[in-house]
């Protein structure tokens, strides 16, 4: 059974995601190195000390040691664990998903997010058991003071006062609550925070970055010159502009990219997005002469053809922002400075500085366990085929999500409401496929 997806383990707990899995993750980790250390984080989902418990008891078992930082960042634990030296950071955290979801991410020790093949290793070690002598067993420590270090980080990337600019916060009762207020705090500009508790039962629940409405109206309540949104585990940010309108992870990367430019930061002039970057922010970047690349959806295959082409920005629409100068990871906190930052130096409006206009995009999401077998038949395949060749203005994208039971169709192009009849009727394809396995 495949445990890993493009991000971790995920999905339902109990169903997808349970004690079993977690003992046997922290189990297997301690078969990969002797005494191995792990720093551990988590978001404020319910079953979140469930699956600390479980999986600490399998590195216990296996003679490793956690330190528990307690609610956190994932990018905090990712920057903890490079910079104190840990074989391995571990988030409890299903990020954007609802709230009764949970999973596993772990960063190796140079703060990267593991690849596929490190993974599928790890995943071939569940249920093989390390077991220590009684007397070698491991040690779990609490250490929540070290979530300062990571604010301390964050707070040396404001490269200016924020004096006179209003921000408004949703930390989506997640991960965030605590360091995203402490930081900007730090930074001069005048803070409203919403959604700032911590609460597994509201995480993610018509809030945050999967849905701002509640953010812009508090942008447009306050006459404040910037919303940032921030998901379960805050890896994730989409902004919101003075008028309250949204301002997701493309527009946002488009102008860091532009601001790193500016400053002669910008690497071989070269910025990485995914397939589903918006086409006009690929076509208005080349007009500043800046190339894109697109890589895969997943922040790490960003982050890897970041690597591969030694590129020092990527990112997603969805809002996974790597800004590898910083740090090797998404960092919703991290780009939301940075972009606060950008509207201080320009003296203008957010809507001001973008300076584009997207091509329209219609997406349908699909709820289906059978998003493997649709994906591979080939009728389905052909289909999708011979609706790209019928639409050759349109950009048509059918993929299966790695984190839930999903199939996402997106079609870009000029005409919107064709782009929509487009996405329909393969959704319609989708259904006439399932019904018939």
């Amino acid at each position: 059974m495949n445990f890993f997806g493009t991000d971790g383990i995920r999905g339902k707990v109990f169903k997808d995601i349970n004690h079993q899995i977690a003992f046997d993750c922290g189990n297997a980790l301690c078969k990969t190195k002797e005494k191995v250390k792990i720093i551990l984080g988590k978001d404020s989902r319910v079953s979140g000390d469930y699956l600390t418990l479980s999986f600490c008891l399998g590195v216990i078992y296996g003679g490793g040691s956690v330190d528990d930082v307690g609610l956190c960042p994932s990018a905090g634990v990712a920057y903890l664990t490079k910079a104190l030296k840990y074989d391995y950071g571990v988030m409890i955290s299903a990020s954007h998903n609802p709230p009764d979801n949970n999973g596993i991410k772990i960063f190796a020790s140079d703060g990267e997010k593991l690849g596929d093949e490190r993974e599928k290793n790890l995943e071939s070690k569940f249920g093989d058991y390390l077991i220590v002598d009684s007397m070698k067993l491991g040690k779990y420590v609490q250490k929540k003071n070290l979530v300062h270090k990571y604010e301390q980080f964050l707070i040396q990337a404001f490269d200016c006062d924020l004096s006179g600019v209003s921000i408004v916060l949703d930390c989506c009762f997640g991960a965030s609550v605590k360091v995203a207020k402490n930081v900007f705090r730090k930074s001069g500009a005048k803070i409203k925070v919403i959604n700032s508790t911590p609460c597994g039962a509201k995480i993610n629940v018509s809030c945050g970055a999967t849905n701002v409405t509640m953010l812009s109206k508090e942008v447009i309540k306050n006459h404040a010159d910037l919303g940032l949104a921030f998901d379960g585990d805050s890896d994730r940010v989409i902004a919101v502009d003075e008028n309250g309108k949204e301002v997701d992870g493309d527009k946002i990367l488009y102008l860091l990219a532009l601001d790193l430019k500016a400053k002669n930061k910008l690497k071989n002039n070269l910025v990485v997005g995914t397939v589903l970057t918006n086409l006009a922010i690929v076509e208005k970047l080349k007009e500043k002469n800046i190339s894109m690349l697109l890589a895969s959806v997943g922040d790490k295959y960003v982050i890897e053809q970041m690597k591969k082409n030694n590129s020092k920005l990527g990112g997603e629409k969805a809002g996974h922002i790597i800004i590898s100068d910083y740090l090797d990871t998404g960092d919703g906190i991290l780009a939301g400075i940075r972009l606060a930052c950008v509207i201080k130096k320009q003296g203008m409006p957010l809507s001001k500085l973008l300076d584009i206009n997207l091509y329209p995009q219609h997406s349908i999401n699909i709820i289906t366990e059978n998003k493997d077998k649709i994906m591979s038949n080939e009728e389905f395949k052909k289909y999708v085929e011979l609706m790209q060749n019928s639409n050759k203005n349109f950009r048509i994208l059918v993929r299966k999500s790695g984190t839930e039971n999903l199939l996402r169709i997106m079609v870009e192009g000029k005409e919107e409401e064709k782009a929509k009849e487009i996405a329909n009727i393969i959704k319609d394809k989708v259904i006439e496929i399932e019904k018939g396995l």
